[in-house]
């Protein structure tokens, strides 16, 4: 059963905007660090951003500047808002729990599925 869902990925034009959503099917305030992550093709996976459960965030010197992680407890979702978009930044986009109680159950190092963000003209 997936306990992450990434979605709000697509084909945008350089210098636009997307913003992606993950939403957890477990418990959000049982995370201690989401990240996102993504890999481009023929690439290894890299850091994007994180955000703590006390709100601290941190971002790649790739991305700063330009995307916003952030969460809504009440939805169970971290988003990450995409500006200023590059072609460089096309990939396929991952969210991480470091830990997930789902029901009476410790999940560890949690992914999502992917969602691809494709950045051309």
């Amino acid at each position: 059963q997936v306990q992450l869902v990434e979605s709000g990925g697509g084909l945008v034009q350089p210098g636009g905007s997307l913003r992606l959503s993950c939403a957890t099917s477990g418990s959000i305030f049982s995370i201690k660090r989401m990240g996102w992550y993504r890999q481009a093709p023929g690439k290894r996976r890299e850091f994007v951003a994180s955000i703590t459960s006390s709100d601290s965030t941190d971002y790649s010197d790739s991305v700063k500047g330009r995307f916003t992680i952030s969460r809504d407890n009440a939805k169970s979702t971290v988003y990450l808002q995409l500006n200023s978009l590059k072609p460089a930044d096309t990939a396929v986009y991952y969210c991480n729990a470091d830990r997930l109680l789902v029901g009476l159950s410790w999940q560890y190092d949690v992914w999502g599925q992917g969602t691809q963000v494709t950045v051309s003209s």
